[in-house]
């Protein structure tokens, strides 16, 4: 099964091709320079498959980070994939942002806390462990303060592995001061870990893939207020 993997939840834009019967990924291109994803993604996804002499059609599955995140950014990366999906007549899968991040730090003896600025002095986050080779979710994907973050990882008793551009958010708190912070390489999301966690996941028509993100838009809260 061919996958291209699409991940433009935050400032970070990145596509992937993944071999998964081989489980080998054939290619990645990552930007991180703050450029539209209107403006990059579908150049990035047409010069890779260019690039791996890979055409459209011989696509199995589109994966996308389906949220949460960047409203804008999750909106552009489902929409693509469902573009993509919808002319190819192939399905698609929408992961969590939060666990793509969590494969991507395969990490034994920590819970992989992913974090991504939620602004409002909160993270997205969710918390997993790797047991044996399973990732294992141990809450649900959540926009949670990093006080009441800190408080709820100690009732676990484990080193924490920090992922995510939250990271900076939590590091102003010395509640976080003993957890260690994946290296750079492994801290953004990536459409490698967007492929990763689509393997396992429901695939699904094109028609029926939603963003998720998780809490209403300023714009929505704004009118929610009036």
């Amino acid at each position: 099964m061919l996958i291209l993997a699409i991940e433009s939840s935050a400032k970070p834009v990145s596509v992937a091709l993944y071999e998964a019967s081989g489980k080998k990924l054939l290619g990645q291109y990552f930007q991180n320079n703050g450029l539209s994803h209107s403006r990059t993604l579908l150049s990035l996804s047409e010069s890779l498959m260019k690039n791996l002499d890979i055409r459209p059609v011989d696509l199995d599955l589109i994966a996308v980070s389906s949220g949460p995140g960047s409203f804008t950014g999750v909106r552009i990366g489902v929409s693509a994939a469902k573009g993509l999906a919808w002319g190819l007549d192939i399905p698609v899968c929408g992961v969590s942002t939060l666990e793509a991040m969590a494969y991507q730090v395969p990490q034994p003896g920590f819970l992989v806390c992913p974090v991504m600025d939620a602004r409002r002095s909160q993270v997205y986050n969710a918390v997993f462990e790797w047991q044996d080779d399973t990732l294992v979710r141990l809450c649900d994907d959540r926009a949670i303060a990093t006080d009441d973050l800190a408080a709820d990882l100690q009732k676990y008793n484990k080193q924490v592995l920090l992922v995510g551009d939250g990271v900076f958010v939590c590091k102003e708190s010395p509640l976080f001061s003993q957890c260690r912070i994946a290296p750079e390489l492994q801290r953004y999301q990536t459409a490698y870990g967007v492929c990763l966690a689509a393997i396992s996941k429901t695939h699904i028509p094109a028609s029926e893939l939603e963003p998720f993100y998780l809490r209403p838009s300023q714009a929505e809260r704004m009118r929610n207020a009036k």
